[in-house]
């Protein structure tokens, strides 16, 4: 998941010596004969993704690749292993989908359930009618005109053609651009903006079942057949009436332009969607290397289990899952860290970086403000809740570190606006320059598991990866398969991972920014949106 998230951290921190926090080259020499010729992290891969699936949070398959990474910790040898739980919502999952053009000629069509929509009970054919909506005040246009009818919500486009190739890795000048310190900006409206934003679904399913309508569609963002399937409506009680699918671009312009031209096409939607509500808790999956330290200091790693369903979540984000469990076994051959190293498999990233956060409130913080919104609601608000109140654990974080973008080997590391962290990584990553990572870049990375960590004054941290072809065509999309993934770039990654947790679990802790306080806002002249 990658998604702009607003922040409220300050980004000072106070120096130590470099000399305390020095690679343990010896080790990385241990860890990386044991990370490139005994590897493993490509048969974990490929059991996530071919043999278990796309994990959505509390589907079938999300509650099978827990058990499956339980188990997997524990042949390893590592302590701890288990669940924690927090309050999510409803499991759902696809069981099979058809979409079909009848007429003006029978075309099947590239179409999936949007996530956590209901299932047609049988196929529902009926009359396609264009009808763009993004907002409650479009309704009024379409009002007395959808009854019976398949309503294609989305408004058409022309398309495009890519301008640029799919796939691709970072080159030198553009990792030195990446170098940038960009200032941190607060506008505490932009909360409410966006939670209004959230409304439109459920206002949008409700005018379609005033009207009659039989189902809706909307079109995906991608072209080349891509579909995503992507829906927020997870929480109990929140769940839509309206049967949804997304059809693919080119198949959505098709239906559109016959639409357009007064010939009625007729689509028939067989949508066979199941719910689960037998367990409303998702769940992270928790694993430990234990330390010799006594303080209850630990260093993490992390990276989300969840996926959407359209793939097989192979990308996005089973290749991060395999990475961190592929460094905990490697580690796990290691003699004991100083400090204990955890190891994270988060669930409800793909939901708004549930999982995480409810780590952080059940480990390490609590939070004034609205503490009961849930959903993407509890996502965009959190940000905004003041004051931090830090609990023991707190001070008990040394370091954590985030894998969430795709399979591409690692080529540095973010440095969060934190200057201290800066030389402490650049010579961290010094064994590893030869393999092409040695960027150490000031800016902030947003949109996973490592940013309320940041948010809260702990120090979090996302790796930069090649991209690859991860956001140009298979971030979520149904091409999101092992064929996408890199095993060189891998069992790179792994390896530095372990490298890095090693010192980390080894060294003093890692400097952190202030602990955060409700900033000013940054405009004070801004007028506010209506």
């Amino acid at each position: 998941m990658r998604k702009t998230l607003f922040a409220a951290v300050a980004a000072v921190a106070f120096v130590i010596p470099v000399a305390s926090q020095s690679s343990d080259l010896s080790m990385t020499t241990r860890i990386m004969d044991e990370g490139f010729n005994h590897s493993q992290v490509m048969l974990t891969a490929e059991y996530l993704a071919d043999q278990i699936g796309p994990r959505l949070t509390n589907s079938p398959a999300m509650r099978k690749a827990e058990g499956w990474t339980m188990g997997k910790f524990n042949e390893w040898g590592l302590s701890n292993v288990h669940k924690e739980g927090f309050e999510f919502g409803r499991g759902w999952w696809i069981e099979s989908s058809n979409v079909r053009m009848i007429s003006p000629r029978p075309i099947q069509l590239t179409a999936i359930p949007i996530a956590w929509t209901p299932a047609t009970n049988g196929a529902v054919t009926a009359e396609a009618v264009v009808a763009p909506m993004a907002s409650p005040a479009d309704f009024g246009k379409w009002k007395g005109k959808l009854r019976g009818k398949i309503v294609l919500v989305t408004k058409p486009d022309t398309g495009s053609e890519p301008a640029t190739p799919a796939f691709k890795r970072w080159t030198d000048d553009e990792l030195a651009r990446m170098d940038q310190f960009v200032q941190p900006t607060y506008d505490p409206d932009a909360t409410d903006r966006r939670i209004k934003r959230l409304g439109f679904a459920k206002a949008l399913d409700a005018f379609l079942q005033e009207e009659g309508a039989v189902a809706y569609a909307t079109k995906s963002r991608l072209d080349g057949k891509l579909v995503h399937g992507e829906g927020y409506l997870f929480g109990a009680g929140d769940t839509v009436k309206t049967p949804g699918v997304e059809i693919a671009a080119e198949d959505y312009r098709r239906l559109a332009r016959l639409a357009g031209l007064g010939l009625a096409p007729t689509v028939s939607i067989d949508s066979q969607v199941r719910f689960d509500d037998s367990d409303t808790k998702a769940y992270n999956v928790i694993a430990d290397i234990p330390g010799t330290a006594k303080d209850g200091s630990y260093v993490m790693a992390g990276a989300h289990l969840d996926s959407w369903v359209a793939g097989d979540g192979a990308a996005d984000n089973g290749a991060g899952a395999a990475m961190i469990m592929e460094a905990a076994r490697i580690l796990s051959k290691m003699p004991k860290p100083r400090r204990t190293i955890r190891f994270a498999l988060w669930a409800g990233e793909e939901q708004g970086i549930l999982g995480s956060l409810a780590y952080i409130e059940q480990h390490f913080v609590t939070r004034g403000g609205n503490a009961n919104a849930t959903g993407m609601a509890r996502y965009y608000g959190w940000d905004n809740r003041w004051p931090i109140t830090p609990k023991p654990e707190w001070s008990k974080l040394a370091a954590y570190f985030n894998i969430d973008n795709g399979s591409g080997k690692l080529r540095g590391i973010y440095a969060e606006n934190n200057p201290a962290v800066v030389p402490i990584f650049k010579e961290w990553l010094t064994p590893f320059n030869a393999m092409g990572a040695s960027s150490v870049v000031i800016r902030k990375t947003g949109g996973t598991d490592h940013v309320f960590m940041q948010a809260v004054g702990l120090p979090g941290f996302q790796f930069v990866q090649d991209p690859l072809d991860y956001g140009s065509r298979v971030h979520h999309t149904s091409i999101d398969t092992f064929d996408h993934l890199k095993g060189d770039d891998m069992r790179q990654a792994a390896v530095i991972l372990a490298a890095f947790l090693w010192n980390a679990a080894n060294g003093d802790a890692l400097p952190r920014p202030p602990l955060p306080t409700q900033p000013v806002k940054t405009d004070p002249f801004a007028y506010p949106d209506e």
